[in-house]
């Protein structure tokens, strides 16, 4: 019940159903057939008239009578409901005698047989009772109501289908909406509500684009205008003395290093999805192996071979930054590289002092840090992780922090993994250092 579609359409199936479910029960009610006892008065006026005629005529009167007289009542099912009410209605009106209606095999009509003591039986013709049965009247009133709900359900879907068709177009345009603002341009047809969408969604692309290349543009802009003055200052911070040189150019390579992140994350949020299938395990190693000749505390303790697609550079740039992340903040980190049943994942774990779960959220906004002061002593601009998350959620990825119960941080990177994996690949050995 939880779609706006099931709603509208259980509402009107409701109404339709119940409006229509008093109507048929108020014409039952007005125009449904009478009770029996209606049935058998006039049947009663009948006998009134018939009795003192058969009893006026000589036992021996032979077939001189309205009918001959018969020494049982006629053949066929016994209408017991009806001769109950017959029965009683006869003796309400004084007359106290036997009475048996029947309803011949090969007639339309049901017979009333009175008895005349002494003298035999005589019919009288009467129409039959309507039908008693709760059974039939239960299946009629089932199918009818079923009739009325197959009908409502259809007309409901469609009306519930033609209401839905703006929040549906919205829907399902909204997911095609790229990183960078592009949208395929709708076509304005249809009904005035769906035009009015479309032309509604198409101005929201135009000006989503718009704001997205201002944006791009001016964080680019000022990333490259940057670099000339740090140039400069950097020139001129070489005819300083030197107990003040060392802190101008620490501070103007960070200064390089927050445009150039600038510019990179923008490329990175702009970038389509592109790549081919790669060895993330062996794209792992190799990362690992660059850092640690970097003089970086880094061991791989497990390599399963996966397989990812994905652009290779992207994916070098989030190893890279996390991974450096971990050996610089926590002065030595494990990876290992796991084959999930549909994810390929890299762990990464440090020793360090972790995250406090009150920031754990606002790790990956852009320039923000833990604690200011590292920006002191570690080189960053504050946008690794940013830089790659993005990359990640590019390949329908996440990257996921937690804190280890024995202290430090563990980092996973979880990307969609191709599951036919080549045979000659599943047996690809690891690193020797693997455990």
């Amino acid at each position: 019940m939880n779609s706006l579609r099931v709603r509208i359409a259980f509402v009107l199936v409701v109404s339709i159903v119940a409006v229509v479910g008093l109507a048929t029960s108020a014409t039952i009610f007005v125009l449904g057939p009478p009770p029996p006892g209606k049935f058998s008065r006039p049947t009663v006026l009948q006998i009134q008239m018939l009795i003192p005629l058969y009893e006026s005529l000589p036992s021996d009167a032979g077939s001189l009578g309205p009918a001959p007289l018969r020494k049982a009542p006629w053949d066929g099912a016994v209408r017991e409901r009806f001769t109950r009410f017959l029965q009683k209605d006869l003796r309400d009106a004084g007359i106290f005698n036997s009475v048996v209606v029947t309803r011949p095999a090969d007639s339309d009509l049901a017979v009333a047989s009175v008895e005349l003591p002494g003298r035999g039986w005589f019919g009288l013709p009467i129409p039959d009772e309507p039908p008693s049965g709760r059974a039939g009247a239960w299946v009629a009133l089932l199918s009818w109501i079923s009739l009325i709900v197959a009908g409502a359900v259809a007309i409901a879907l469609a009306v519930a289908h033609r209401l839905i068709r703006p929040l549906a177009l919205l829907e399902s345009v909204a997911g095609t909406i790229s990183q960078s603002g592009q949208m395929a341009v709708l076509a304005e047809t249809g009904p005035a509500e769906v035009k009015a969408t479309a032309r509604a969604l198409n101005r929201l692309t135009a000006n989503l684009k718009a704001a997205m290349e201002s944006r791009m543009r001016l964080v680019a802009a000022a990333g490259h205008d940057l670099r000339t003055p740090i140039t400069r200052m950097r020139l001129r911070a070489e005819f300083l003395p030197d107990q003040e040189q060392a802190a101008w150019l620490r501070d103007l390579d960070e200064l390089r290093r927050v445009a150039d992140s600038s510019i990179q994350l923008v490329h990175e949020e702009v970038d389509g999805k592109s790549g081919d299938s790669l060895r993330l395990d062996q794209l792992t190693e190799t990362v690992v192996e660059e850092l640690s000749s970097m003089g970086l505390a880094i061991e791989l303790v497990g390599s399963a071979p996966v397989l990812i697609r994905a652009a290779p550079l992207a994916i070098t740039r989030v190893l890279r930054n996390l991974i450096t992340n971990a050996a610089t903040h926590g002065n030595h980190c494990k990876v290992a590289v796991e084959a999930g049943e549909r994810h390929a994942v890299v762990v990464i774990e440090d020793g360090g002092p972790g995250i406090p779960d009150a920031v754990m959220d606002r790790v990956f906004e852009p320039f923000f840090r833990i604690d200011p002061a590292r920006k002191q002593f570690i080189p960053g601009a504050g946008l690794g992780l940013a830089i790659a998350k993005e990359i990640v959620g590019r390949y329908e990825g996440e990257i996921v922090l937690t804190n280890r119960a024995a202290g430090g941080l563990r980092q996973e990177i979880r990307l969609p993994r191709c599951l036919e994996l080549p045979p000659q690949l599943v047996a690809a050995p690891t690193l020797s250092g693997a455990a």
